[in-house]
């Protein structure tokens, strides 16, 4: 064939080769722009790949990315909803910074540090509230609630208290957060004879200890395979008692 047309035999097959790569794009870029417009373009890559994969078609992730391009799909994105756990336009009284970033004293239950974190679970969003003290940077106290208020807090002070047992003159350092100033909070800790002590507004740093404490937790459990609170809940005691005690 390649001699009747005048062609040498590699470029006979060269042309054969781009015609069925044109074809196979040609294919795919219409099933792509089918199941787009079918989806009224909500569709992503990733959920466009996905139906490509359930089809069984014989197409790999360079030649989507090449058909995509060509059919200039952008699926719709929604603003990523991150849940609020500091904050600090409220009425409530405020303390001094009593740590100043001197993370390290020299005896136990003399500076605890408190914050709360948010945690992404299969069924929605959690807070995590824990203590630790700065002599050990071990968690002498923790709650999980689907609420972030002055509960979550108190919780997480009685346990601690429960446990340690500190003397009258401990300094409790968190966030100037409406949980952690509540008249709630305040009274609890007047009542236990605990001085409380605030970071400096819009310094995170002030706090460092326990955001650092928060990013290692989770890299070690995995929130989003829980599927409420209570399972949460026993695997953190588990964690909590094997590593952090």
């Amino acid at each position: 064939m390649a001699r009747v047309l005048g062609v040498s035999r590699s470029g006979y097959y060269k042309y054969l080769k781009r015609n069925k790569a044109e074809v196979d794009i040609s294919e795919l870029t219409n099933f792509l722009q089918e199941k787009w417009l079918k989806s009224r373009k909500n569709y992503g890559f990733k959920r466009l790949f996905q139906e490509v994969k359930n089809s069984n078609l014989p197409y790999g992730a360079r030649k989507f990315r090449k058909a995509i391009k060509l059919c200039k799909i952008s699926g719709k994105q929604s603003k990523r909803f991150i849940p609020l756990t500091t904050d600090s336009k409220h009425g409530g009284r405020t303390a001094p910074d009593l740590v100043q970033r001197k993370f390290h004293p020299k005896i136990q239950n003399r500076i605890w540090v408190s914050d709360v974190t948010f945690i992404r679970m299969s069924f929605g969003w959690s807070y995590l509230c824990v203590i630790l003290d700065l002599y050990s940077r071990k968690a002498v106290g923790w709650s999980l609630s689907n609420r972030n208020d002055s509960r979550l807090v108190c919780d997480t002070v009685s346990k601690a208290v429960l446990s340690r047992n500190p003397r009258k003159g401990l300094i409790f350092h968190s966030d100037r957060g409406s949980n952690f100033c509540s008249k709630e909070t305040r009274r609890l800790l007047i009542a236990n004879g605990i001085r409380r002590s605030n970071s400096r507004k819009g310094n995170c740093w002030d706090n460092a200890v326990a955001e650092s404490f928060f990013s290692s937790l989770k890299r070690e459990i995995e929130f989003n395979t829980f599927f409420n609170i209570e399972e949460a809940e026993r695997l953190l005691f588990v964690f909590y008692r094997s590593v952090l005690q």
